[in-house]
């Protein structure tokens, strides 16, 4: 972590030939997408258990119910540390 701005500028840029997208200014990434899309996926691994006419193992509700829980886990997570980031 830089101490002042002597180091700050010490740092190398990024070549906007290898990144063009650091000509504009962005340069981050899709928090609100990455949810939504553990959101949904876990939603249809639940509908997947859920709306299955033919009787299931219990392998196979493991195997749909465990993903869909680490996926809930992972969201909750994410969203409570990007809370918490500005108090590091």
């Amino acid at each position: 972590m830089a101490r002042n701005s002597r180091e700050l500028a010490r740092r190398p840029a990024v070549d906007p030939a290898d990144e063009p997208s650091v000509e504009w200014g962005w340069h981050g990434h899709f928090p609100k997408g990455r949810r939504i899309a553990g959101i949904l996926s876990a939603i249809f691994l639940l509908l997947m258990w859920v709306l299955n006419p033919h009787p299931m193992s219990f392998t196979e509700i493991i195997w749909l119910v465990g993903p869909a829980a680490l996926l809930i886990w992972l969201v909750v997570a994410d969203i409570r540390s990007s809370r918490h980031a500005w108090r590091r």
